[in-house]
Formats: structure tokens, C-alpha cells, sequence
């Protein structure tokens, strides 16, 4: 029995979806030369499941529509309010003035972004509307001139939940209503836009008047970075300091910020510090919203367990993945790994893609998941990333071996638990995989001999950098290959390590050096091991054309005191990101590296 069954017809015309399965049912009846009403169709077995498809989706697309679309409607009052509440705003913190157009000015489009914001369980939350400037139109060095804005590195925000683990720190989150809104044009900057339609005052048929902007509008191209720019200055107006390794993270006496955009994420040994400093972003006119605890960021869920552990997931995530591929969770079968042992490869000769789902957005979004809390994944998402255009049938087999491994292992996630470590030691684990495509992919292409670079930088026994991809330049043997991973592999150590001195020490933990912080490189290639570590440089005839790609990072381990270490090839984390081992190695490295 379908889930409008269990309810009368009446009483189903009176429920939320029933406007838009008003609307599917015209679209349809009219293609499909229906003469029925949409009352004989709803009790009609052939066709019911078909038309609340349709409901379903002209529900979820609904819930962002055009200016002509929201307001002819079946909330179009809801929206029309939404609209006048924006304008209202917009006028109040004078968002612009009204002047003459002349013939000089680049004058840009306005347009009206609506959003019907739900609860997870699909009732409607709130109406918003957003009018906003059609930042495409815009002209470098007439109305912008540059548009960089950096946002947090995910790396930050991981090193901060390890310190909250292992100091017990304290967090909370925040949010700056109407960002970009805060940032004010320089006197020397000129932005004209298009009235707003549908407003009496600011009626624009045949009007000759445009607003001059006084503040940046959402959908302007420099609008990101002007809010950057302000929100630095109001930070350290109150006393923080930015980092010179990360300009989103900003350090203070008794507290540490991160920035994302509008988002903010602060930490404190003590609940008050957070509470003061955003009292003072307040008094300095920042629109600042605090929230509880850091349950979630981007995206990801922040869940916290006992112990002082915190558990990285993204259920809705991957939830949104198995439905874009079509998935029955109840219905599919899961698989152990993520992909087979067997390489993918370009398969020219294969046959076209066939699904229906968006190959290119799928693997987005799998990137985006392997990124932040699902390590497991890197190889595999990085194997299916090399065919986002013209991908083939075989590709999207992988793709869905993906998913049938995501529905089996849809619980899982980081599991940050530093606790059994005695301070912050840093270990780095770079792997690869020599030629791994030969005698896979046609011998002629130069891909086809390149191996992979993998490695897994952790803190605290956690997992802080992950990555997995092919090497630029051909390896000619393993111990070239290893040691092109661990030059790879130190160029993001390197900096992490000063970012832990600098995170640790403002969160109350200085770590000056050993025996307070152990940083140590772990390598399973005995050649490669060797030429790392000899000093001074001692070079084969085979390994002397490479010099270069050794001496550099070489110098640097002695000068930060790192140790270089062989590890057994069971235990070599990076192994995870270069290749697909077998089943039981594969849940060992992963229990390993993400907890169990």
C-alpha cells in the first residue's frame, strides 16, 4: 500500500504536497492526453504512482523559484512577505540610495532568490527571499577589481577538534545573519543595480533611476571578499591575531576562531571567554548568532561521544549519494570495499554510460565525503575523478560499487579519540604504487606507467590530511616512485607542523619541541628509506638524476628534527590511498585509521 493510500482523498487535498501534485497532474494530463480529473486519477492504480513522482519532484524543485514561479504559486503569499521583509531590511541599513541613471554607468540586473527552508521531516520551516545583484554582469575595473576570498582550510578545524579532545576544550558555533551586508563600499567604488521589481516605490517600468549601492549585495563577484576583509578587521579590532598559516584562523589571548564565509567556529578553556569575545564583535556591529555546541560544520556532523571522542559523519551526505544513484537501502546489496582490486581504467573501447543519474555530480559529492570524514573512500574517489567527462559503462559500475559500499557502511566516520596519545606526536605515512596501470591501459599512453602517490598524515593518532593521486612526472622504479610520495608528503607535513606549535601553544598545551612533540615519517621502501635519511647525501648513478626531488625536503627533516622510520608494509596507513587491498587488510587499515 503506497503511503497516500492510508489516507482519504480529501484528506490528502488538504495536505501540503497536494498544490504541486495539482500541478504535475495539468502537465502530465496534458502530454499524456488525460481526459480524467486529477480526483479519478488519484484512486487510479495506473497512474497514481506516476503523478505523486511528479508531486514529489515539482515539490523539492518548488522550493527555489523564480520570481514568476513563486509568485504565481501556491505560496505566493508566503513569498510575496518574504520579499517585502528583505526590502524592508535592505532599506533600513541602507543598502543603497536612489539616483539618476546616466549614460556612463554599468547599470546590473537585479534578480530574487527564494528558498522554502524545511525541517528534516519536510515540513515547512520558513519562506526566505533574497534579492540580490547579477554579479555576471559586472566589468574588472569599471565596478570590481579583485575577488579572492580565502575560507578555512579543513585541516584547521580538524586540528581544533583533536585540542578539544585532548584539552577538554570548550566550543560553540556561530552565524553572521545577512553577511555580505555588512561590508560597505569604499567611497571610490560605484555599483548601480536595477530596481527590484514588483515594488510601487521602486516601480522600474520606464524609470529612470538605478540604486547606487552603499553596501555589497549577495551575487556581486567582489561581495565574498569585501565581507572577508571586514569581518578580519572586527576580529582583530577585539584582539585576535590572524595566522600567517591559515588567514580564516585567528588566534587571541583566551580564545581561537574559525572562519568560513558567515560561519564561525570558537574554541576556549572556559565557556566565558567565547560568550566575551562575541559580546564584543556585537558592540562593534557584527550581526553575530550564537549557537550551542558545535554540533555539526559544513556539512559534517560533530557528534560527541564518551570519553571526550568526537565522531566526524555525514549521513545526510551519503544518504543524498545512494538516492542519486538510485539506491534501495533496504533493497541493495552493500559491498566490503569500495572498489575492486583491479585498476580502473580509460576503457576507450567500452561502452557509452548508460544511468540516468549525473556521473560528475555523484563523484562532487563523493569528493566532497572522502575529504572530511571518510578516508576509506580516497582511492577509490580519486580512481572514478579521472573520468568526470565522457564517462564510460564500466565507470559507472565503479561509481555504483561506491555506493553499494556506502549503504553497508553508512554509520561510519572519523572517530577523533587522541586520548591514548601523550601529547601532540605527528606521524607521516607516504605510499605509492609503482606504475599500477601498466599492463592495464593501452602501453602507448604515457598515463598508463605513471604510479600513485598516496599518504596519510595523522595527529594525536588522528587522521588530519588524506590524499591520493597520480604522480605528475614517471617514476622508473619503486624507490623513485617512494621517494616523489614522501617529497609530496612533506610538502603538506611541513606546515602542519608549525600549525600545531601555534594551535597547541594558544590553547594552552606548548609544544617547543621534543620531548613534548615527536614527529616521525613512516616508510616501508628500504631504498627509499636510505636515501632520506643519509647525511650527507650519498647518491647511486640511478638515483643521481634525482637529486633535486630528495636533497630539499631532506634538510628540512634535520632541521625539524624528524625521524625517519621503516614500518612494516601491513601497517603502512598510505597503502590505503594508492591501491585496493584485500578485504581484510583493506577493514584493518580502515578501523586503524577512522576508529572503530
Amino acid at each position: 500500500m503506497n503511503w497516500y493510500q492510508k489516507s482519504s482523498l480529501s484528506e490528502f487535498m488538504q495536505s501540503e504536497i497536494a498544490p504541486y501534485f495539482q500541478l504535475s497532474f495539468e502537465k502530465e494530463a496534458y502530454e499524456l492526453n488525460i481526459k480524467s480529473t486529477m480526483e479519478e486519477m488519484m484512486v487510479s492504480v495506473n497512474y497514481a504512482d506516476l503523478f505523486v513522482l511528479a508531486a514529489k519532484t515539482a515539490a523539492s524543485s518548488a522550493d527555489n523559484p523564480t520570481w514568476d514561479q513563486a509568485m504565481k504559486g501556491p505560496f505566493a503569499e508566503e513569498y510575496w512577505r518574504a520579499a517585502e521583509l528583505e526590502v524592508e531590511t535592505l532599506e533600513r541599513i541602507r543598502a543603497w540610495i536612489v539616483v539618476e541613471r546616466t549614460a556612463d554607468m554599468n547599470v546590473l540586473p537585479g534578480t530574487w532568490a527564494f528558498k522554502c527552508k524545511r525541517y528534516p521531516d519536510g515540513k515547512v520551516k520558513k519562506f526566505k527571499a533574497r534579492f540580490c545583484a547579477r554579479g555576471d554582469r559586472q566589468k574588472e575595473g569599471i565596478d570590481f577589481f579583485e575577488t579572492y576570498a580565502p575560507v578555512a582550510q579543513w585541516t584547521t578545524v580538524r586540528m581544533m577538534l583533536i585540542l578539544e579532545c585532548l584539552l577538554g576544550l570548550k566550543s560553540k558555533q556561530g552565524d553572521i545573519s545577512c553577511a555580505f551586508l555588512h561590508a560597505e563600499l569604499e567611497s571610490h567604488e560605484k555599483i548601480y543595480v536595477e530596481m527590484p521589481g514588483g515594488f510601487k516605490q521602486y516601480d522600474n517600468k520606464g524609470c529612470s533611476k538605478v540604486l547606487s549601492l552603499l553596501r555589497f549585495l549577495y551575487g556581486l563577484r567582489n561581495s565574498p571578499r569585501a565581507f572577508w576583509q571586514y569581518l578580519t578587521k572586527k576580529l582583530e579590532a577585539c584582539g585576535m591575531r590572524q595566522s600567517k598559516l591559515d588567514p580564516c584562523l585567528f588566534v587571541g589571548a583566551h580564545a581561537i576562531v574559525v572562519v568560513y564565509v558567515d560561519d564561525l567556529l570558537f574554541w576556549s578553556n572556559d565557556e566565558k571567554y567565547i560568550y566575551d569575545l562575541g559580546t564584543k564583535l556585537r558592540e562593534k556591529q557584527v550581526d553575530l548568532k550564537e549557537e550551542s555546541d558545535a554540533a555539526g560544520f559544513l556539512g559534517v556532523d560533530l557528534e560527541r561521544l564518551t570519553g571526550g571522542r568526537i565522531h566526524m559523519k555525514q549521513p545526510g551526505l551519503i544518504n543524498r549519494i545512494v538516492t542519486a544513484l538510485g539506491f534501495d537501502v533496504n533493497e541493495t546489496t552493500s559491498k566490503k570495499t569500495p572498489a575492486e582490486r583491479k585498476p580502473l581504467t580509460k576503457d576507450e573501447n567500452g561502452e557509452p554510460a548508460q544511468e540516468s543519474f549525473s556521473y560528475a555530480s555523484v563523484v562532487g559529492m563523493l569528493l566532497y565525503l572522502a575529504g572530511h570524514s571518510r578516508p576509506d573512500l580516497c582511492y577509490s574517489v580519486s580512481q572514478v575523478a579521472r573520468f568526470m567527462f565522457a564517462p564510460k559503462r564500466s565507470h559507472e559500475i565503479a561509481l555504483k560499487r561506491i555506493g553499494r559500499y556506502l549503504v553497508g557502511t553508512a554509520d561510519k566516520g572519523i572517530i577523533l579519540d587522541p586520548k591514548n596519545a601523550t601529547s601532540l606526536h605527528i606521524d607521516a605515512y607516504p605510499d605509492a604504487d609503482f606504475a599500477g596501470l601498466y599492463g592495464y591501459e593501452e602501453s602507448t599512453d604515457p598515463v598508463c606507467v605513471r604510479s600513485r602517490t598516496g599518504y596519510i598524515i595523522a595527529v594525536a593518532n588522528c587522521p588530519v590530511v588524506v590524499y591520493s593521486s597520480l604522480q605528475t612526472e614517471t617514476a622508473l622504479s619503486t624507490m623513485q616512485a617512494e621517494i616523489y610520495a614522501m617529497a609530496q608528503c612533506c610538502k603538506a607535513l611541513f606546515p602542519l607542523v608549525e600549525m600545531v606549535k601555534e594551535l597547541s601553544g594558544a590553547a594552552g598545551l606548548p609544544l617547543g619541541g621534543p620531548p613534548q612533540m615527536k614527529i616521525t615519517l613512516h616508510e616501508d621502501n628500504s631504498g627509499a628509506l636510505i636515501l632520506a635519511k643519509t647525511i650527507p647525501p650519498e647518491f647511486t648513478p640511478r638515483s643521481k638524476f634525482y637529486a633535486l626531488k630528495t636533497i630539499w625536503f631532506r634538510e628540512q627533516i634535520v632541521v625539524l628534527g624528524i625521524e625517519v622510520v621503516k614500518i612494516d608494509t601491513k601497517l603502512q596507513w598510505g597503502d590505503i590511498c594508492t591501491k585496493m587491498p584485500p578485504v581484510i587488510t583493506f577493514e584493518f587499515l580502515r578501523d586503524l585509521i577512522m576508529g572503530s
